[in-house]
């Protein structure tokens, strides 16, 4: 027993402390609390030697305590080294104002005005195709009504960052705003809350705002239910609508709403927006691989920015991403092999034309995504015709291309075209192999291209000529007999006599353009300057910019055409013009003779300001022949 008085040092609760301890010391309070720190120091000065390395590196029960991840992790850890997730960049740079909406400049100008004369509709419905920003602009519109900071005490467009109540609307927690997704509420329960809230002022903010994305899944019961409460809405409420499906919502909704349409937005202003993000990510990608990403895209920002970030991760940091690498991970056609198997199939080569679609599926283009080409290329060369390459909007050797193809083709060609394109779309979609569909597409193009039009044929018949085109396939003989009619019909374009040589330079062009050779006449028209020519050999300088292959490509042809060889130099000199400056000039010196006619001249006078404007030369007057007059004969 001890001489010292227990009582005079410590309470008698805590005499024998030290040797009740039984605490042990890689376990954690039962609470959660940690070891306190004089119990540490007092253990560790009693401890006869340090605690073995394996007790010390035992996995504690609250592991997630440790900031240094496991082995096993050091994967995630590796992607994620600043501890947050990725953001996609369709949300990393979704507009945060007005001014940010791209595309949508009609609206917010619309909007503007509205807001700033104080004409502000109780309903707003938004429509447009996926992706171009009809949630964002709800939640911007949300935030421009409830607009409030030190110095803006109404609705406002002038977004800031330091509004009162921005922050909580972006993040859907404000209580004054309700967003409803009407997708996954399409009852009347939904709507018959929001009626029985309708009536009560809002809390913090200056309106009470319901937002109902993809409004047009709501069932006929809610939308009636809603009706009377859109109409006569109290003035502290306001109702903004969204929905792709506008055909979709009863017209007594639409006529209860300001409806504005947002619109797809055009390539060339998503090629810029999505080259400037990738420039803000510290990323390079190519001219064209933004132009593939923009067209698969289809006016819908939100599809570009997902493409884009897909496309991002093609390449290393610091390096190009490549147009052939967004190609491949779009699935996607080279544009320029389709406008070639568009050529070949309006000139009828169907081998060819099925070799180009063979090499195009054996690279992994999908059918429907060619046949979706061809349509665009036909539509493309009929715009093109009426007003110009400028019209359609592709680069421009894709649309001269489109544009030579165009004038060699009437319209009504190019009609019929279409509407057989049309119907082979329908066809590859529903076929079980669709790459057989569209080489038979193919095919009936090829044979249909070659065909005379109704005019064609009914002036042929008429004139007592052969029958136009039609005789690029041989046709054999009739399998049956008595049909020597018929078979010498068929047979009648196979037996026209072969044209002769050609005796001219513009007799080899006129030749290029009976064969349908658009590629390689649009060439020749473009960048030879003819030095010399005689029936099987043409020496021709050539214009910076001609393709290397452009020689041998005619020698090939004439020889094909004529049966015999011909000479294509293109190492001369001091050429004449090519056939397109002597259209230019021509048409020039027809317009000068023109406006010096005295006639135009003094109709030029008397009408001041006016212009010519295209000149063309009209056809002659068809005579009609005399019709007897029958009752003067019976006289």
């Amino acid at each position: 027993m001890s001489d010292v008085d227990p009582s005079l040092e410590s309470p008698p609760w805590e005499e024998d402390a030290p040797e009740a301890e039984e605490r042990d010391p890689n376990t954690d309070d039962m609470f959660g609390a940690p070891e306190p720190a004089g119990m540490r120091e007092a253990e560790a000065a009693a401890a006869p030697e340090p605690v073995p390395a394996a007790v010390a590196e035992a996995p504690a029960p609250k592991a997630p305590k440790k900031t240094t991840p496991a082995p096993a992790d050091d994967g995630p850890a590796a992607h994620t080294d600043d501890g947050e997730a990725y953001t996609v960049l369709a949300r990393k740079y979704r507009p945060r104002t007005f001014e940010d909406l791209i595309g949508q400049e009609a609206m917010v100008r619309t909007l503007t005005n509205a807001f700033a004369t104080g004409r502000i509709a109780h309903a707003f419905m938004l429509t447009g195709v996926r992706g171009v920003g009809k949630t964002t602009t709800a939640r911007l519109l949300a935030r421009a009504l409830n607009n409030e900071t030190d110095v803006i005490e109404r609705p406002s467009l002038e977004l800031t960052a330091h509004g009162r109540h921005d922050a909580a609307i972006m993040a859907g927690q404000h209580m004054d705003v309700v967003e409803m997704d009407a997708a996954s509420h399409t009852g009347i329960d939904g709507i018959r809350d929001i009626i029985e809230s309708v009536r009560y002022a809002p809390v913090e903010a200056r309106y009470k705002v319901y937002v109902l994305d993809e409004v047009h899944m709501l069932s006929n019961q809610a939308f009636n239910a809603l009706l009377k409460t859109l109409e006569e809405p109290p003035p502290h409420a306001k109702f903004i609508f969204a929905t792709t499906e506008i055909r979709k919502v009863p017209v007594t909704i639409l006529s209860r709403c300001q409806r504005f349409d947002l619109r797809r937005v055009e390539p060339e202003i998503l090629i810029e927006h999505l080259a400037r993000i990738a420039d803000r990510e510290g990323m390079k990608i190519e001219q064209d691989a933004l132009a593939l990403i923009a067209r698969a895209a289809e006016g819908s920002v939100r599809d570009g920015l997902s493409l884009l970030d897909q496309a991002l991760v093609q390449g290393e940091k610091g390096e190009t991403v490549q147009t052939t690498v967004v190609r491949d991970m779009l699935g996607l056609a080279d544009r320029s092999q389709t406008i070639a198997l568009f050529e070949a199939v309006m000139a009828g080569r169907t081998p060819e034309a099925l070799e180009l679609f063979r090499t195009l599926y054996g690279y992994g283009a999908d059918p429907v995504q060619v046949t979706n080409d061809l349509l665009e290329h036909c539509h493309a060369a009929s715009v093109a015709k009426m007003l110009g390459p400028q019209a359609t909007r592709l680069p421009n050797d894709q649309a001269q291309k489109l544009t030579a193809l165009g004038a060699v083709i009437s319209a009504g060609t190019l009609a019929r075209v279409w509407q057989m394109l049309l119907k082979a779309l329908d066809e590859v979609r529903r076929a079980p192999n669709p790459a057989d569909a569209v080489e038979m597409a193919i095919v009936r193009l090829a044979y249909a291209a070659d065909l005379p039009g109704p005019e064609e044929a009914l002036k042929a018949l008429r004139d007592g000529e052969p029958m136009p085109g039609g005789g690029s396939a041989p046709r054999g003989p009739s399998g049956g007999g008595g049909g020597g009619a018929s078979a010498e019909l068929a047979a009648r374009p196979v037996q026209a006599p072969a044209l002769p040589d050609p005796q001219s330079f513009e007799q080899v062009v006129a030749l290029i353009g009976e064969k349908r050779e658009v590629g390689l006449q649009m060439d020749v028209q473009r960048y030879v300057r003819p030095v010399a020519f005689k029936p099987g050999a043409i020496t021709y300088e050539s214009i910076q910019g001609a393709p290397i292959d452009l020689a041998r490509r005619l020698s090939s042809r004439l020889k094909e055409w004529t049966g015999r060889t011909w000479l294509i130099a293109a190492n001369g000199q001091g050429g004449g013009e090519t056939m397109i400056e002597i259209d230019r000039r021509k048409r020039a010196e027809e317009r000068a003779q023109i406006e010096a006619d005295p006639f135009i001249v003094a109709v030029m006078e008397a009408f001041p300001g006016a212009k010519i404007g295209e000149i063309k030369t009209l056809a002659a007057p068809v005579e009609l022949p005399v019709i007897p007059d029958e009752a003067g004969e019976e006289d």
